[in-house]
């Protein structure tokens, strides 16, 4: 038998509503895989670290944005989802207020809101997950 060798990372989805449309947080990546890409925020989720913990902590690491909502949203593990090894992201979504404001930081060059009616390419899988939480939030 042979010890799994998958990594587990997460992923948030976050919305805010200006007016009647949505806007998206993404960030733009400073590091390989994806590099000058557009993705969401997220990262690996650190040893004896729960998997809520760890969203919220990449979602403030890398865009300075706190929430305390987010709910799971599901699980993306297709494998060659990511480049550097098989990883399994728990995405979780949640609402930002209208006037949050946002800064890329740690391995994020920019963190930015997007219209989700002119999205940009995404890195990764993330076109997937954010259609999803379109569809689960009607959006």
């Amino acid at each position: 038998m042979r010890t799994s060798k998958i990594f587990v990372t997460v992923d948030a989805v976050v919305f805010r509503k200006i007016n009647d449309n949505y806007e998206l947080l993404l960030i733009k990546r400073k590091n390989d895989p994806f590099k000058g890409r557009w993705a969401l925020p997220g990262g690996f989720v650190d040893e004896n670290e729960d998997l809520l913990d760890a969203v919220k902590r990449e979602l403030t690491e890398e865009t300075e944005l706190q929430l305390t909502a987010l709910e799971q949203l599901g699980a993306f593990g297709k494998p060659g989802r990511d480049p550097r090894q098989h990883t399994v992201s728990v995405a979780y979504t949640g609402f930002a207020d209208e006037n949050s404001e946002v800064n890329g930081a740690d391995d994020a060059d920019e963190a930015k809101w997007f219209s989700v009616k002119n999205l940009p390419e995404l890195a990764f899988d993330h076109a997937d997950i954010v259609n999803l939480a379109l569809q689960k939030h009607r959006l």
